[in-house]
């Protein structure tokens, strides 16, 4: 059985060169002036984004490390109950009013001690502090004995704490002019934290991306995944806590948590920076509480 070449030889070896008709071309000049092809570049002259502005985290360690919290980003900290997590977000508090900046606390449990955060010299009067609770809906004009069937609807109609912070939350970042926004979900169950959709936190990012706001979320546990441009996790030394409890002999919880020795570690950053010889930090506690 003979076989022979499927394509000539002569045909293999000179070039085809592809012509385009007068038509072609008008159909693409038609569409390049269509109104929603007109921002659509070619990828050669797509520019890079430029890198955030990085401000002070109120922490020297932590800012040595991470160059500081970026502008227009999503920062997540996250650790275990009583590892340095409220006092890191009183020292970014701290930082941005002292900064003069207008900062809000979205505070999911209402754990927020204004004493320690008087004594991290935090400025009230730049604080809008937003507190959320479970607060059944109000009918005007109602009598006081319901139904079975009112109760049922007004148990549907209550909000969690975590819906009404991720609606505030969503107000506020749609407002602007804020800083820094402080997520508080230290004391959320972690089930309830992972429940919230990856879609909402998509669209903080997206509403802080062209602003100079700071979006700070406190987490047990990493929550925000990918939208994180910086995700922190802290960790309490538990040989300087062991030390303090057994010189103090009856310790106040003040002085129990006063001086605690903490290590933060970076578990994602998106930020270009130099390398380091440790990818952690140790600060020391100076608030009265840390959560």
């Amino acid at each position: 059985m003979s076989s022979f070449p499927l394509f000539p030889t002569e045909a293999v070896r000179r070039p085809v060169a592809s012509v385009v008709s007068d038509s072609s071309v008008r159909v693409f000049e038609r569409l390049a002036a269509l109104p929603k092809l007109a921002e659509v570049m070619p990828a050669s002259r797509i520019t890079v984004r430029p890198t955030p502005e990085m401000v002070s985290s109120g922490v020297r360690e932590i800012d040595a490390l991470t160059g500081g919290l970026p502008r227009g980003c999503l920062t997540e900290v996250c650790g275990p109950v009583s590892s340095g997590r409220t006092s890191l977000l009183l020292a970014a508090l701290a930082a941005a009013t002292q900064r003069q900046e207008a900062c809000a606390l979205v505070d999911v449990s209402d754990a927020f001690d204004p004493s320690s955060a008087a004594m991290a010299t935090v400025n009230f009067e730049s604080l809008l502090w937003v507190r959320c609770k479970t607060n059944p809906p109000q009918r005007h004009g109602a009598p006081e004995k319901t139904n079975q069937k009112h109760k049922n609807l007004d148990r549907l109609r209550m909000e969690t704490p975590v819906e009404q912070a991720l609606r505030v939350t969503d107000l506020l970042l749609q407002s602007g002019g804020f800083g820094l926004v402080i997520i508080d979900l230290s004391d959320v169950p972690l089930k309830f934290a992972r429940r919230i959709p990856l879609t909402s936190w998509f669209r903080f990012q997206r509403a802080i991306e062209h602003t100079p706001t700071v979006l700070f979320v406190i987490t047990q546990a990493p929550c925000t995944q990918t939208c994180a441009a910086l995700l922190l996790n802290v960790v309490k030394k538990l040989s300087a806590f062991s030390y303090q409890l057994s010189t103090l002999k009856k310790p106040f919880h003040a002085q129990l948590l006063e001086g605690l020795q903490i290590e933060t570690e970076i578990l994602r950053s998106r930020m270009p920076r130099k390398p380091a010889q440790s990818a952690t930090a140790a600060f020391t506690t100076r608030t009265v509480r840390a959560g």
